[in-house]
């Protein structure tokens, strides 16, 4: 279990990171409700906002492997604070784009980084990493499920920011609703450590994926979540 700062306890990690993720993973959940007034608004096809999400989606997976690389080597709290920041700048930039190559960049490249280290992976490491052994399927179970909860959430808002505003204040509204991740990534700041029960091993990138890609309970589980957020992502948007 990592070493960590008196107030850091893990009731605080956990609450700390669910909030994230309920902001994370429920604003990006919200983005299907603005395709038809951004599609129509701007005289789009719906094809190019789907595309932009379907984008999204495809660089959040690859860039995940190298967000959890990063947060074991620099600290998840320096990954969290840099990629909310490139979740506020994707909103924002999907919010004045006029143009499909703008929606693609911004809802796209940009938010599709961003997802790579405020969602789940990162954030339920730092969770599981704060307790013992024994209570960590605990706190990881609280933590999946209470992030999770963020689509229950942010969509019914974010439906009533659209239901008041226009689509574009309503993207700067997430975008300031968003930038509460940056100061809870204080309570993700610190990087792997060792206990007695699991002594700290340093491990190339490399050799992790050589590693994972040998689990047959690592690919199984990968199977079983593309397939959930394809399916999942695809009725989501439209």
């Amino acid at each position: 279990m990592a070493t960590t700062s008196s107030w850091r306890t893990p009731v605080v990690v956990l609450a700390a990171g669910t909030l994230i993720l309920i902001l994370s993973f429920g604003v990006r959940t919200s983005f299907g409700i603005f395709l038809e007034p951004i599609s129509s608004d701007l005289g789009w096809g719906r094809e190019s906002f789907a595309f932009a999400l379907a984008l999204q989606n495809l660089l959040w997976g690859a860039c995940q492997p190298v967000a959890g690389a990063l947060a074991d080597r620099w600290g998840a709290g320096r990954v969290v604070v840099v990629c909310a920041v490139l979740y506020i700048v994707g909103l924002l930039v999907m919010a004045w784009s006029g143009t499909p190559l703008g929606m693609t960049m911004g809802a796209g490249v940009v938010i599709g980084v961003a997802l790579s280290g405020t969602a789940f992976p990162v954030i339920l490491a730092v969770i599981g990493r704060s307790v013992p052994e024994n209570k960590r399927s605990l706190f990881l179970g609280l933590g999946a499920a209470g992030g999770s909860t963020g689509q229950l959430i942010m969509v019914p808002l974010a439906q009533g920011l659209l239901s008041s505003f226009d689509w574009v204040t309503a993207l700067i509204w997430l975008a300031v609703l968003t930038s509460m991740m940056v100061p809870l990534a204080a309570a993700m700041a610190g990087r792997p450590g060792g206990s007695a029960d699991a002594p700290a091993r340093e491990q190339k990138l490399g050799e992790a994926v050589r590693e994972a890609g040998g689990h047959r309970g690592f690919l199984l589980l990968n199977a079983g979540f593309f397939v959930c957020g394809f399916h999942v992502m695809f009725i989501a948007t439209h």
